[in-house]
């Protein structure tokens, strides 16, 4: 799975379309993410690929939060993104907003781990350290089972993307942590140059 999109290119029209610094910094979290489960899953080669996705995968929700996935394929399409692409962008809404289906294990894990870094994010921010390093499974999982706590992130979504996987709950959680841990560092650095903040 290739793109010929390069990072800046894609950079750029996510911030053509997106402003706010939250969405921004859940971009950058979700392509860190994935570009870390490449590796971790035997996907290395697809890094870039992968990475792309996620840091695209909410290209219309800022601006268009009714057409989410819907008008992606429009968006993307201005910079010339495979229909490769396009395709596991949309399967992220899968059951929300479309009907297209992840296929392939990146559509996967990116339909899965979206939602769940959104609780992760949520729960770091109770951390007295509010640094993830300190992050213990057993709090997400008490949280996850909390429908109160950052109630917008889907249990169901998180839950049925583990299950599309193949993978428990826990293991999705593990690697979902594992992975944030690992790339959190880059993700505030580069939060930080590309909005200042």
């Amino acid at each position: 799975m290739q793109t010929k999109l390069t990072r800046g290119e894609a950079l750029s029209l996510l911030q053509k379309y997106n402003q706010d610094p939250f969405h921004l910094k859940h971009a950058l979290t979700v392509e860190a993410v994935m570009r870390q489960l490449s590796e971790d899953l035997g996907y290395g080669g697809d890094a870039d690929f992968w990475a792309t996705c996620g840091l695209l995968h909410d290209i219309d929700f800022e601006l268009y939060p009714e057409q989410h996935c819907i008008k992606a394929p429009e968006l993307l399409k201005e910079v010339g993104a495979e229909d490769e692409l396009i395709h596991a962008v949309v399967s992220h809404g899968f059951g929300l907003t479309v009907d297209v289906r992840p296929e392939h294990e990146m559509e996967k894990v990116l339909f899965a781990t979206d939602e769940l870094t959104g609780l992760v994010g949520a729960l770091v921010l109770m951390l007295p350290s509010k640094d993830i390093q300190d992050l213990q499974l057993k709090s997400l999982k008490k949280k996850f089972k909390d429908k109160k706590f950052a109630a917008g992130c889907s249990r169901d979504v998180i839950r049925d993307g583990a299950e599309m996987l193949g993978w428990d709950l826990d293991t999705l959680m593990e690697r979902t942590i594992g992975a944030m841990q690992k790339t959190d560092a880059s993700v505030q650095a580069e939060f930080a140059r590309i909005t200042g903040k």
